[in-house]
């Protein structure tokens, strides 16, 4: 019954109209009502409720956000994403697709400066769509490929997702950075060799190879922007930085390098992106702490030993139970955006994965790029919006562009569920 309250308040109060963080709220007073009401495991105290609203968002590693956002911001107006597409366009814009290719390096290299899947794509998207759409390629495709692109980013480090969650499920965000370079390789490299496979067919002539003294020329004038993500990883590798340490060095490199060399970034400006990545940050600290009200619930209730008891069938094949969690958060995924799921399900199914005995890192890593995916599944699919709004095109066409790379993702996710060595076997490499 405990679970019927739990789902019905909060799907009830979101089928209102309510917004999510709300409707969490909702959702515990809900739960500690009925508690109240049916046992003598707490009692109805609206003290404690704001309490542990106050201490959901009292977390330390959760300043990592605003300053990685903040970074995203700097990146993008100090022409440091700029560089990045012209580098990888240097090198690989030549080739039949070649556009292709240069949104998904490009993606693949700001996936680990920033941690933002609707960032980079919004950057991506205004950059590469009107020069996609010039040289004859389908919008609808071209669009599919940015989207399913951008949402590497919670998946590389660094992760504003593995940070929510490992602050959520109590796992080290550390290990789960490391632990993200190969699937997010592995996504990259699916969604290019889709690309490959449908590029074939286009009839766009690919760009003239540029020579090599220009190549070195704008590779140069690149370094800086990919020093970031050496720096980062480097640094957390070598226990140089925490992660919210290696936000605050993200945020300060990235403002001295557009600021001060690229000379592209203005103080006129740095209100405007302050602000835009404060509104952002007050957006996932209400839903983090409107969602730890619920999670301290969830606990009292009991509910994970119920939903335990509900997969019990499962429990002694990890693989079989991976495959169940995962398709009920590619479902979850259509309906919720990503923050509400991961704030949602990780208080829920954090006990289950580790009364199985399956690591919580590659839980982790596999659960953030299952809700980076339901980023491009409608109804919600805030990144395939995004893609919408600059490409200027209907759902119905940048779903029906984005499908293909949408399987391919899928496929590497239960690739991922199948064989746990690859993502385990390098964590424990980058680890050593």
């Amino acid at each position: 019954m405990t679970v019927a309250v739990f789902i019905l308040s909060l799907l009830g109060a979101m089928a209102l109209g309510m917004p999510i963080a709300y409707a969490l709220l909702f959702c515990g007073v809900a739960l500690m009502a009925y508690l109240g009401a049916t046992s003598t495991l707490v009692t109805f105290d609206s003290q404690i409720l704001a309490q542990r609203f106050v201490d959901g968002a009292d977390n330390f590693p959760l300043l990592a956000v605003p300053f990685f956002l903040l970074a995203g911001e700097f990146m993008n107006a100090g022409g440091l994403s700029r560089r990045i597409i012209h580098l990888a366009m240097a090198w690989v814009g030549h080739f039949r697709g070649g556009l292709g290719y240069v949104a998904v390096v490009a993606a693949i290299i700001m996936a680990s400066i920033s941690g933002s899947a609707v960032a980079d794509t919004a950057a991506l998207a205004a950059l590469l769509i009107p020069m996609m759409r010039n040289a004859g390629y389908d919008v609808g495709r071209s669009a599919g490929l940015i989207a399913s692109g951008g949402i590497i980013a919670p998946v590389i480090p660094p992760s504003i997702g593995f940070i929510i969650f490992g602050v959520a499920g109590n796992v080290s965000i550390t290990k789960l950075f490391l632990a993200g370079i190969v699937p997010g390789l592995m996504m990259g490299l699916a969604i290019g060799l889709t690309w490959w496979w449908l590029a074939r067919r286009e009839k766009v002539a690919p760009s003239p190879v540029m020579p090599l003294g220009e190549r070195l020329k704008v590779t140069a004038d690149g370094l800086l922007a990919l020093g970031l993500p050496v720096l980062i990883i480097g640094g957390m590798k070598m226990g140089v930085f925490t992660p919210t340490e290696a936000a605050v060095v993200a945020a300060v490199y990235s403002f001295v390098v557009g600021m001060f060399i690229y000379r592209e970034l203005k103080f006129s400006a740095l209100y405007r992106l302050i602000l835009s990545a404060g509104k952002t940050t007050a957006v996932v600290m209400f839903l983090v702490a409107a969602a730890m009200v619920s999670a301290w619930l969830i606990t009292v209730a009991n509910i994970p030993a119920e939903v335990a008891r509900m997969l019990s069938p499962f429990m002694d094949n990890k693989i079989l139970l991976m495959f169940v969690m995962m398709l009920l958060i590619v479902v979850v995924g259509t309906a919720l955006d990503f923050t509400p799921t991961v704030l949602i399900l990780t208080p829920v199914l954090m006990p289950v994965v580790k009364a199985a005995g399956i690591d919580p890192v590659y839980f982790g890593v596999l659960f953030i790029m299952n809700n980076a995916i339901g980023l491009i599944t409608p109804p919600v699919g805030t990144v395939l919006n995004v893609v919408c709004g600059v490409a200027k095109i209907s759902m119905d066409q940048a779903f029906r562009g984005v499908l293909p790379f949408l399987i391919a993702q899928l496929v590497v996710l239960f690739l991922l569920v199948l064989f746990p060595d690859l993502v385990l076997v390098p964590l424990k490499w980058w680890m050593s």
